[in-house]
């Protein structure tokens, strides 16, 4: 705000008026300094009639709340929607008591009764029940309606600031400013910016004036601090003069010797800006290595508020808190709710962890949950077990259920991230028939409203479980389509390009009947195996080379297989065994006179699902198309290699496995 004034010097200088020099304004103060009589900057640069300064001007003695007039700013640097003014003689009156503050029993009763409300005109009929408040009730009542009334970064309905009542409340705020506790102003402060009050505001103004004022005695603790830089960051941004001499305060004690309030306070204060850029990363460093060591004492909310700081800081070497606080999560899943849940969840995904018991405990809890939980959270869950390819029944069996019945009331995102580890980790619930129903009537009913990319997804990961969309690839493969597809993000990438590949050579080889049109050459690949993400997972390679080692003792001569071929159908073979008629096995670089291929499968632990031995749904899709395509497929799993443990017992394993009709030659 104070940058704002500096701004507006050039209209100051009109009225005569002397400012302190830019160098203090920019430490965000609002000041004024006399000439003949006193004057302030709030005086000439708000709508008010009076002074916001408790000194140094004589409108100050008028006892009313001044002009008030509702305007609205279009457009704030840090307001992208309409803020409005709170301005204007209000009845009916409050009294923020200061000798005769509320019992903690009647304060309790009156935020129990607040959390109740859940409209903003119930929380106004219960201000108008009340006489006497503290300020911090009077704050509490102003979040309640910003969190009923908050719809993105606008109210739902901003005709709730006129109401007498909230504007009496406001101007009481104002009137009593210098009167206000730390907790109750800051919090008031906070409050109108989630109210989107206009920042120049005489009601704004003065609070941030009398924080200034607080700020500068040095007296706030922690939390206290927090809230005010939550404020500042609305008003101003991370450019805030103010937020420097605010973290100087914070840092006055170490980590240690702060409540666990004040260190989620903290955290969450860093994440919403003042840690950008690295900033602060000392301070950062500090609060990691303390709070590993009271995670056992965290509660969901702040379980959930530090990881989701540890991700926006993107705080990737603070591994051993987000292992540790998955830990204490366990302790807590069936208390967290839905949003602090979807919190958690994202962290471990962003962090890449996961934990068995963290399994355990969502499969006890999910089953309970899927028909009742927000669709976005159920989502999150699905979303989870897919990055981790953790194949869990209980948590997939819960979820295809609920998806049956509650799929109608699901977003097309949220329908295509529910079906997508499905089709990832290969698996099909009981109820696959119903749900891929369920599937195609949305996919009837919805199709335009789905965004080029999530469709595909959604359809190729049907593929993967051998349910084949066929009614809906035709629009796929349509121009308009895959011009929408180009120009949803910058042009196609390839594993865009791979997924359409292997949709239209499903339709060709599993569809025979599909006769619609074919994908263009120009959108297809001619490897599914690429660098990072991939529809083929690279051979592991120590088991390829002890599998390679053992064939070369069972064929003779390493000349007799090939390694890592690509054939002419995307697939990148681990080994691949040529055969003559009469079954006699050929030098693997004839082309001529070959009778029969064999594709050896060299299963690692990576093309499985990390808790079972269920194979990976891209990999299923390739061995089943290797199959279609003429190819004898022997699969050589990491579990059975692994149980080998001489020489000899390679040889044999590998000769069963791959001439099981044939008697072993000895070289």
């Amino acid at each position: 705000m104070a940058l704002k004034v500096i701004q507006r010097l050039q209209l100051l200088r009109q009225t005569g008026a002397h400012l302190c020099p830019p160098g203090e304004l920019s430490r965000t103060r609002l000041l004024s300094v006399p000439i003949g009589e006193p004057m302030c900057v709030a005086c000439l640069w708000t709508s008010a009639d009076r002074c916001i300064q408790r000194q140094g001007c004589r409108k100050l003695s008028q006892p009313d709340c001044g002009r008030m007039s509702l305007s609205t700013i279009t457009k704030d640097p840090f307001y992208t929607t309409g803020s409005v003014s709170l301005h204007k003689d209000s009845v009916p009156r409050f009294r923020l008591s200061q000798l005769h503050r509320p019992t903690d029993a009647e304060e309790k009763a009156f935020h129990d009764r607040l959390v109740s409300c859940s409209s903003s005109r119930q929380v106004l009929r219960l201000l108008r029940t009340v006489e006497i408040m503290s300020d911090t009730m009077a704050a509490a009542a102003l979040h309640r309606v910003a969190d009923i009334e908050q719809d993105g970064t606008s109210l739902k309905d901003p005709k709730v600031l006129e109401e007498d009542t909230l504007r009496a409340l406001c101007c009481q705020l104002e009137q009593d400013s210098g009167r206000l506790t730390e907790a109750g102003l800051v919090s008031a402060l906070l409050a109108c910016t989630r109210l989107y009050v206009d920042p120049w505001s005489t009601l704004v103004v003065r609070l941030v004036s009398e924080s200034q004022e607080r700020l500068d005695r040095g007296q706030m603790s922690v939390g206290q601090l927090c809230t005010l830089g939550q404020a500042l960051l609305a008003l101003e941004g991370p450019g805030c003069g103010m937020l420097e001499q605010l973290m100087v305060q914070v840092q006055r004690q170490g980590p240690g010797q702060w409540s666990l309030v004040e260190l989620t306070a903290v955290y969450r204060l860093l994440q919403a800006g003042v840690g950008e850029e690295g900033r602060y990363q000392d301070l950062l460093n500090a609060m990691h290595a303390y709070t590993v060591s009271v995670t056992s004492r965290m509660d969901p909310p702040a379980i959930s508020s530090v990881l989701s700081a540890l991700v926006v800081l993107n705080q990737t070497q603070a591994m051993p808190l987000v292992i540790s606080l998955c830990k204490q999560a366990v302790r807590h899943i069936p208390h967290f709710r839905d949003e602090e849940l979807d919190l958690v969840l994202g962290a471990l995904m962003h962090f890449g962890h996961s934990d068995h018991f963290l399994v355990e405990a969502m499969e006890r809890h999910v089953p309970k949950m899927t028909f009742t939980s927000h669709p976005e959270t159920v989502t999150k869950v699905m979303q989870y077990f897919g990055c981790r390819n953790i194949l869990s029944l209980p948590v997939f069996d819960a979820v295809a259920e609920s998806f049956v019945y509650r799929a109608d009331e699901y977003s097309t995102s949220q329908v295509a991230r529910q079906i997508m580890p499905f089709g990832k980790l290969g698996y099909l619930p009981p109820n696959a028939g119903e749900v891929f129903r369920k599937v195609e009537a949305i996919l009837h009913a919805r199709f335009s409203h789905f965004q080029p990319r999530t469709l595909l997804n959604l359809l190729h990961s049907c593929i993967l479980v051998e349910r084949f969309p066929v009614n809906f690839v035709s629009k796929v493969f349509n121009r308009y389509f895959l011009q929408q597809l180009q120009e949803q993000g910058s042009g196609v990438d390839r594993i865009v390009l791979a997924q359409l590949t292997q949709l239209y050579m499903t339709v060709k080889l599993e569809c025979p009947f599909y006769e619609g049109p074919r994908l263009l050459a120009k959108y297809r690949v001619k490897s599914f195996l690429t660098p990072g993400r991939s529809l083929e997972t690279p051979v592991d390679g120590h088991l390829y080379n002890y599998v390679k080692t053992g064939l070369v003792d069972l064929l003779g001569a390493r000349n007799y297989f090939a390694s890592r071929v690509l054939t002419p159908y995307c697939y990148t073979l681990d080994v691949e065994i040529k055969l003559d008629e009469e079954g006699y096995v050929l030098p693997a670089s004839q082309i001529d006179d070959i009778y029969k291929r064999i594709a050896v499968c060299i299963d690692g632990h990576k093309r499985f699902t990390v808790n079972t031995r269920q194979l990976l749904g891209k990999e299923a899709i390739k061995q089943r198309h290797l199959r279609l395509l003429g190819y004898e497929v022997v699969q050589i799993p990491y579990y059975e290699f692994e149980k080998l443990w001489n020489k000899t017992e390679v040889v044999e394993y590998l000769h069963k496995k791959i001439f099981p009709l044939s008697y072993r030659l000895s070289w």
